[in-house]
Protein backbone atom coordinates (compact mmCIF):
# COMPACT_ATOMS: atom_id res chain seq x y z
CA UNK A 1 0.00 0.00 0.00
CA UNK A 2 1.22 3.49 -0.73
CA UNK A 3 0.21 4.87 2.65
CA UNK A 4 1.64 4.06 6.05
CA UNK A 5 -0.43 4.17 9.21
CA UNK A 6 0.11 7.90 9.75
CA UNK A 7 -1.31 8.84 6.33
CA UNK A 8 -4.92 8.79 5.29
CA UNK A 9 -5.86 6.42 2.52
CA UNK A 10 -8.13 7.40 -0.33
CA UNK A 11 -10.27 5.27 -2.59
CA UNK A 12 -9.10 5.32 -6.20
CA UNK A 13 -9.85 3.37 -9.30
CA UNK A 14 -7.12 1.17 -10.80
CA UNK A 15 -7.19 3.48 -13.83
CA UNK A 16 -6.06 6.37 -11.59
CA UNK A 17 -3.04 4.56 -10.13
CA UNK A 18 0.27 6.05 -11.30
CA UNK A 19 2.65 3.75 -13.20
CA UNK A 20 4.91 1.71 -10.96
CA UNK A 21 2.75 2.35 -7.91
CA UNK A 22 1.20 -0.25 -5.64
CA UNK A 23 -2.07 -0.07 -3.73
CA UNK A 24 -4.36 -2.42 -1.85
CA UNK A 25 -7.52 -3.77 -3.44
CA UNK A 26 -10.61 -2.52 -1.63
CA UNK A 27 -13.11 -4.39 -3.77
CA UNK A 28 -14.70 -4.88 -7.16
CA UNK A 29 -17.51 -2.57 -8.28
CA UNK A 30 -19.84 -4.50 -10.62
CA UNK A 31 -21.59 -2.54 -13.35
CA UNK A 32 -24.72 -4.69 -13.05
CA UNK A 33 -26.08 -7.43 -10.77
CA UNK A 34 -25.08 -10.05 -13.35
CA UNK A 35 -21.58 -8.65 -14.05
CA UNK A 36 -19.60 -11.75 -15.03
CA UNK A 37 -16.40 -9.75 -15.52
CA UNK A 38 -16.52 -8.48 -11.94
CA UNK A 39 -17.09 -12.02 -10.69
CA UNK A 40 -14.17 -13.30 -12.78
CA UNK A 41 -11.84 -10.60 -11.44
CA UNK A 42 -12.64 -11.82 -7.94
CA UNK A 43 -11.95 -15.40 -8.98
CA UNK A 44 -8.56 -14.32 -10.35
CA UNK A 45 -7.62 -12.91 -6.94
CA UNK A 46 -8.58 -9.24 -7.10
CA UNK A 47 -10.02 -9.38 -3.58
CA UNK A 48 -9.90 -7.00 -0.63
CA UNK A 49 -6.50 -6.85 1.02
CA UNK A 50 -4.42 -7.97 -1.96
CA UNK A 51 -1.70 -5.65 -3.24
CA UNK A 52 -1.77 -4.71 -6.92
CA UNK A 53 0.87 -2.77 -8.88
CA UNK A 54 0.41 -1.01 -12.20
CA UNK A 55 3.39 -1.96 -14.35
CA UNK A 56 2.71 -0.48 -17.78
CA UNK A 57 -0.05 0.90 -20.00
CA UNK A 58 -0.52 -0.02 -23.64
CA UNK A 59 0.67 2.39 -26.33
CA UNK A 60 -2.72 3.16 -27.88
CA UNK A 61 -5.22 4.76 -25.53
CA UNK A 62 -3.38 3.24 -22.54
CA UNK A 63 -5.06 -0.09 -23.27
CA UNK A 64 -4.40 -2.74 -22.02
CA UNK A 65 -2.93 -2.27 -18.56
CA UNK A 66 -0.34 -4.69 -17.24
CA UNK A 67 -0.76 -5.20 -13.51
CA UNK A 68 0.88 -7.48 -10.98
CA UNK A 69 -1.09 -9.20 -8.25
CA UNK A 70 0.53 -11.67 -5.90
CA UNK A 71 3.44 -12.38 -8.24
CA UNK A 72 1.17 -12.94 -11.24
CA UNK A 73 0.85 -10.48 -14.09
CA UNK A 74 -2.44 -9.75 -15.80
CA UNK A 75 -3.29 -7.71 -18.88
CA UNK A 76 -6.59 -5.93 -18.24
CA UNK A 77 -8.71 -3.83 -20.53
CA UNK A 78 -9.52 -0.38 -19.19
CA UNK A 79 -13.18 -1.39 -18.83
CA UNK A 80 -12.12 -4.30 -16.60
CA UNK A 81 -9.66 -2.22 -14.57
CA UNK A 82 -12.34 0.43 -13.98
CA UNK A 83 -14.19 -2.07 -11.77
CA UNK A 84 -11.27 -2.44 -9.34
CA UNK A 85 -11.31 -0.05 -6.38
CA UNK A 86 -8.09 0.50 -4.43
CA UNK A 87 -6.97 2.14 -1.20
CA UNK A 88 -4.04 4.42 -1.91
CA UNK A 89 -2.13 6.94 0.18
CA UNK A 90 -3.32 10.53 0.21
Amino acid sequence: MIANHSQKSVIVNLLDLPLGTSAVVRGIRPVSPQDTIARRLGELGFVAGETVRLIVQGPFGADPLLVELGGTRFALRRAEAARIELEAGA
